[in-house]
């Protein structure tokens, strides 16, 4: 048995074939021709209006919540303002309470104390805790009783 590339020429033969077989891996290879081409401008331009489209929605977006955060914001201190003139008025409402309550109590002292004094006067020998031996007059008033008896009688 002979080996393969036992000849000079099998051996050149190989070589050629070799060479032959980097050149071609060089060469250009017919293509398959799409049946429309493909316009990559317009692809380009495609993804241009996407990302014009995104930037939009997203710039909408922020606007919009810019704008409900406004009226929240608004809305809040719309709330605060009308909770503190309700709080105002409630104040005020009570202080005119306490105010009325203070004049009502000062008026019903005053009264219980002209009707003492006039039951004081209409009757002074009566006194309703005791009788007479029991009392004890207080010199100064006693004078004073006196005195407008006194001029009672003059006028």
């Amino acid at each position: 048995m002979q080996p393969k590339n036992a000849t000079f020429n099998d051996r050149q033969a190989a070589s050629a074939a070799a060479k032959q077989a980097l050149l071609s891996k060089f060469k250009p290879k017919p293509a398959v021709t799409a049946p429309e081409p493909i316009d990559h401008e317009a692809e380009r331009r495609e993804r241009i209006e996407a990302v014009r489209r995104q930037r939009q929605e997203e710039k909408l977006a922020r606007q919009q919540a810019r704008e409900e955060a406004a009226a929240a914001e608004e809305a809040a201190r719309i709330e605060a303002a009308a909770a503190a003139e309700r709080a105002r008025l409630e104040a005020e409402h009570l202080t005119d309470a306490q105010k009325r309550a203070e004049r009502k109590d000062r008026k019903k002292a005053i009264k219980e104390a002209a009707r003492a004094k006039k039951e004081a006067r209409m009757n002074p020998t009566l006194i309703s805790s005791g009788s007479r031996e029991d009392r004890v007059l207080d010199p100064i008033k006693e004078h004073e009783r006196y005195i407008r008896s006194l001029e009672r009688k003059r006028a």
